[in-house]
């Protein structure tokens, strides 16, 4: 088994299109679809379910799909610990966000490490973090940003880097505005503007309300912290935000309720990286960017206590999706 051949599988798996997949590559599509057929006859199994608008990865497809960027992330990683051992640093960085993580500054975290080290290419993605975190899982990420409210995967560590509370953001004309703090259980009734279910923070806020008994309808799902703010804004509903996104300038119309017992329910930021044998040395090198935090790495949550790292205080930084 050539790695140029699970470097074409999982080229066309992503795209689900041959065509995309060889122009990505830059080779003919001929030769990529020669490649998977030589992987197909080797495994016994078909890999890919062919139509004429798409492809779809078979049962023994999306098995291999996960082997394959594994093993593809290590051979990059080993290069790279070869070249980092010479005195270079050179290769690609996979980073991955959620928006308007707070801790930690990720454009100029990004901007310092391209200017030290311009023989990396730097590339970024932004999504939810259950999506960031079984993208480094998979090896499709080297590290990414996270406020993980569920469970860590398998083969994935996390650095924490800060918490914060949730609070309730409202219109100004909302019976609640003028309230001095809310309960869980008194939400249940209102109507909700919330983000998708993979974000970090509607995740921990499904969970508030479930430990509250308490059901909430969410009528308007967003992708992004403005649409968010907006929303409510019009007065189209109520939304539960970790505390620095209430903060933007954006919300400065609106108003923050505090949320009794938010303490229990903290939004917590970390790095998120591979098992430490398999963490690149430009994986490390951006890590070694921020300060030391005291804290060791978990596959857990993170402890109590604020820990804010590589910006002041409640700074965040919002990627505009």
């Amino acid at each position: 088994m050539e790695l140029r051949h699970l470097e074409y599988f999982v080229a066309v798996a992503e795209e689900r299109h041959f065509t995309r997949a060889a122009q990505r590559l830059m080779v003919s599509q001929s030769g990529l679809s020669a490649s998977v057929r030589a992987l197909e006859r080797e495994l016994g199994a078909r890999l890919f379910v062919r139509s004429t608008r798409r492809v779809e990865l078979t049962g023994a497809g999306r098995a291999l799909l996960v082997e394959a960027a594994r093993t593809l992330a290590s051979v990059r990683a080993a290069k790279e610990a070869v070249a980092a051992v010479q005195g270079l640093l050179r290769g690609t960085l996979s980073v991955g966000t959620e928006q308007c993580v707070t801790g930690v500054h990720v454009p100029g975290l990004l901007a310092r490490f391209r200017s030290e080290h311009p023989e990396v290419e730097v590339r970024l993605r932004q999504a939810g973090s259950a999506s960031l975190v079984e993208d480094v899982a998979a090896g499709r990420l080297d590290l990414a940003f996270v406020a993980l409210s569920g469970a860590v995967p398998e083969g994935v560590r996390l650095v924490p880097l800060a918490r914060e509370p949730m609070v309730l953001l409202c219109h100004p004309d909302h019976p609640l505005a003028g309230a001095e703090q809310a309960e869980w259980a008194e939400l249940g009734g209102e109507v909700f503007v919330d983000f998708h279910e993979d974000w970090g923070a509607r995740g921990l806020t499904d969970q508030a309300f479930g430990a509250a008994r308490t059901e909430r309808r969410v009528a308007l799902e967003v992708n992004d912290v403005h649409s968010l703010i907006e929303l409510v804004g019009h007065g189209l509903g109520i939304a539960v935000v970790p505390r620095p996104i209430a903060r933007k300038e954006q919300a400065a119309a609106l108003r923050t309720v505090e949320i009794a017992g938010a303490e229990d329910h903290l939004w917590q930021v970390s790095a998120a990286l591979p098992e430490e044998q398999r963490t690149g040395p430009a994986a490390r090198e951006l890590l070694s960017y921020l300060p030391r935090t005291g804290t060791a790495a978990s596959t857990g949550r993170a402890p109590a206590g604020t820990v804010i790292a590589g910006a002041a205080p409640g700074a965040s930084a919002c990627i505009e999706s």
